[in-house]
């Protein structure tokens, strides 16, 4: 038996009788708005062998073994169970002040900001992850699990890196009724783009703060899911509000945007998210054309086409550090619309963060014959 960890950030509405310890979070937004944050860190014990047999799964080829999607379901319903202990880190804010007029201490972002360091100290990078739409907490917490589980997996063909995973929870639905439940997400996933922005600017003052002669020389990540890109897209707002200058930010070494529902010019200049590289060193982009549920959001929502489907409208538009890889010739079945846990695409996220050349020999993928940043997985 071991005990995993998993830290969190959360707009949704506690569940339980006790805000510091709940049973659970709920598919509202806070009581104290939606830009209000929880942040804390969630315990669950879970027997070795179940996730050995999944993660070592064969899913087709020596570097892609592995079933991420199966063991999330295995610790989703565990967390259902209440299995897992919950503990936010408790705040005392004087509801009165802004947060730059608050003492530093109060916050519990800064009790978590500083075990993470601690965390980063010992050689482990941090990815944040922002879940899609239809998640309930729970599945939001199998799911974040499950992916820092697979991202840890050693391999002797290539180096790796440790990485622990921080979950932004924001209350999607967790209900699969067709329009309605799509609408509320797309409506709370807008509102959570605020809440998910406040989260990185404390992130960034954070980081600001720290002298030089104390840093860690580690990295910091994202990973967002399917309507996660859409609360990424609304975050951005937020963050040039409060950003000096004309320029985001460099908070993250990668961007994994992975089957984002989002459409498919919006990194395009003086697009929604024409800056994003500006965020990060590199950006890649994982997209299915046989996506189905992307499919849903297409024809059915009345949406233009998605960039988790096709990839960029118009390739030679996009900024030199977006990569794009299609993985439609390896994904079928369940996980046609959550592949970033399937083994072989882990494997190739592994490899950026291990800081693998995108043309390195060891990925199996191949490139495009006219554009330098389009790839299709093998």
């Amino acid at each position: 038996m071991r005990n995993l960890q998993l830290y969190f950030a959360t707009n949704r509405k506690h569940e339980g009788p006790k805000r510091w310890k709940p049973i659970g979070y709920g598919n509202r937004f806070s009581d104290d708005g939606e830009e209000n944050l929880r942040f804390g860190k969630l315990t669950l014990p879970l027997d070795e062998n179940v996730i050995s047999r999944n993660l070592q799964r064969s899913a087709g080829g020596k570097l892609g073994r592995g079933c991420g999607n199966k063991l999330a379901k295995a610790i989703t319903q565990k967390v259902k169970r209440g299995e897992a202990a919950i503990n936010a880190f408790p705040e005392s804010l004087d509801p009165d002040r802004p947060d730059t007029k608050q003492a530093a201490r109060h916050f519990g972002s800064l009790a978590m900001f500083t075990e993470l360091k601690k965390a980063m100290m010992t050689a482990s990078d941090v990815l944040v992850f922002i879940h899609g739409f239809n998640v309930s907490w729970s599945d939001a917490v199998g799911s974040a699990l499950a992916l820092q589980e697979s991202l840890n997996q050693s391999n002797e063909d290539y180096p790796t890196q440790d990485v622990l995973v921080v979950l932004f929870s924001w209350p999607s639905d967790g209900k699969a009724l067709p329009f309605v439940s799509y609408s509320s997400d797309r409506g709370e996933s807008r509102g959570s783009g605020a809440a998910m922005g406040r989260g990185l600017l404390k992130l960034r003052d954070f980081v600001g703060s720290i002298p030089a002669r104390a840093a860690c020389h580690q990295n910091i990540h994202l990973a967002c899911h399917s309507m996660g890109n859409y609360v990424l897209q609304n975050t951005l707002p937020r963050l040039f509000e409060y950003t000096p200058g004309r320029v985001y930010p460099r908070l993250f070494k990668h961007i994994f945007l992975c089957s984002p529902d989002v459409d498919d010019d919006v990194l395009e200049p003086d697009q929604a998210m024409g800056d994003l590289h500006q965020l990060a060193a590199q950006i890649t982009i994982y997209h299915n054309r046989g996506d189905t549920a992307l499919w849903g959001s297409d024809y059915t929502k009345g949406n233009p086409d998605r960039l988790g489907q096709n990839g960029v409208a118009r390739p030679a538009l996009i900024h030199q550090k977006v990569h794009q890889v299609d993985c439609s010739p390896i994904v079928s079945g369940f996980m046609e619309h959550s592949y970033y846990l399937d083994g072989r695409v882990n494997s190739d996220i592994r490899m950026s963060l291990a800081n693998l050349a995108m043309d390195d020999e060891r990925r199996t993928r191949t490139r495009d014959q006219d554009l330098p940043n389009i790839w299709k997985m093998e």
